[in-house]
């Protein structure tokens, strides 16, 4: 038997972090957005309501939690804004969690404590210019000299990098070759080391509020001890991270996606057309009905990905599906709320017109719709011809 229902703590921390979404994240973050300001002051907020802690062990400092925890959070905090929900996903999943999994107990104690907490923010440094997707052809590189790693290369879309904050970034770099192949290792490298820059922040068209940079490194020298994991073993650990990330990713969309159909039946009760409220026409019943539906759907795909997660059953199939669907769920919702709002749908000052504008990148970000396709078609035993 298929039970999904939440636990009483898993139900009383989504109803603890909605209330937070609801009264202190909505009135205030449409300024933060139309600035394109960080929000440090909500952050600051969510570190101190554990969120930042909510996966990790209390030995580390963090709740005793689990990953599926924070999704749940995540759901929430996207129903009202993606800037912070993608902020605390950035912080956890690629900040502090390789640090968790892959860290000595020498780097655990000195990052993790500041980072479960969210008095510091981490950033993961995949993506290249030009890279993207294809994060094997890595360019950026780290070569070895006595004791220390002489990082050069660039890095961009980097999320957290370049904030008040933010105390580390680990970078994949080629540390070497095997057999003809480019050995990729993780490299912490923290904020503020000499050749290590960080370009002003990106003009994008959602996330506003959130931080997204480029990062360039110029001989920039930390030491040996500051490899993440295995030498080689960068790439491997990543893919493993971003399995993770899907996951979480999945919760920000069906949290974007539900808050359009939050938003439309607000709306449709209160506006007027032809002389009846807009909700009583089944044209816009039946489409926040496909709303409501599509949410549903996606929300089952993420639990199911996290459920298997947590008990370290493979899961990777499920994580690509569910990042497939829930983007595509939130695209679609975002499209179609826009619609029902019509003008109004395309002022910044309403919700929807931001959740327009924050929906697009979630079918791109952290595995674009054609790689999770991939990875769902290869794991049903699907090679490309030249394999």
């Amino acid at each position: 038997m298929i039970d999904v229902r939440l636990s009483e703590d898993q139900e009383t921390l989504r109803k603890t972090v909605a209330e937070f979404a609801r009264d202190e994240i909505a009135p205030v973050i449409g300024e933060y957005y139309e600035k394109g300001e960080f929000p440090y002051e909500i952050v600051a907020q969510m570190g101190r309501m554990g969120l930042f802690g909510l996966p990790f062990p209390e030995e580390c400092g963090g709740m005793g939690g689990d990953y599926f925890a924070l999704c749940l959070a995540l759901e929430e905090l996207a129903r009202v804004d993606s800037s912070v929900a993608i902020t605390l996903e950035a912080g956890v999943s690629l900040g502090a969690m390789p640090v968790f999994r892959y860290g000595t107990a020498a780097q655990r104690a000195e990052w993790l404590p500041a980072l479960v907490s969210g008095e510091a923010l981490g950033a993961f440094g995949l993506t290249e210019p030009g890279g993207g997707s294809d994060a094997g052809a890595t360019r950026t590189t780290a070569r070895r000299d006595g004791d220390n790693w002489v990082i050069n290369g660039t890095k961009a879309f980097i999320t957290n990098s370049g904030t008040d904050i933010t105390r580390l970034v680990t970078v994949t770099a080629v540390t070497g070759e095997l057999d003809g192949r480019k050995q990729i290792s993780a490299i912490i490298v923290p904020a503020g080391t000499p050749g290590f820059t960080v370009s002003k922040k990106y003009s994008k068209v959602g996330w506003s509020a959130s931080d997204t940079r480029e990062l360039s490194f110029s001989d920039c020298v930390v030491p040996a001890s500051n490899l993440l994991g295995e030498e080689g073993r960068g790439y491997a650990q990543f893919l493993s991270t971003l399995d993770e990330g899907r996951v979480a990713i999945s919760a920000v969309s069906v949290g974007l996606a539900q808050g359009c159909v939050d938003e439309c039946v607000k709306y449709v009760r209160e506006r007027e057309a032809f002389g009846h409220k807009i909700g009583e026409y089944q044209s816009i019943q039946f489409k926040i009905a496909d709303m409501e539906a599509r949410t549903h759907v996606a929300r089952l795909a993420y639990y199911e990905a996290a459920s298997r997660m947590l008990r370290n059953e493979p899961f990777k199939r499920q994580a690509a599906i569910a990042k497939l669907v829930a983007s595509s769920a939130a695209m679609d919702n975002a499209r179609d709320a826009t619609q029902i709002f019509g003008g109004y749908g395309f002022m910044n000052e309403f919700p929807v017109g931001r959740f327009y504008r924050d929906a697009k990148i979630l079918e791109i970000g952290e595995g674009t719709s054609e790689v999770q396709r991939m990875l769902i078609a290869r794991d049903l035993g699907l090679q490309r011809p030249w394999q």
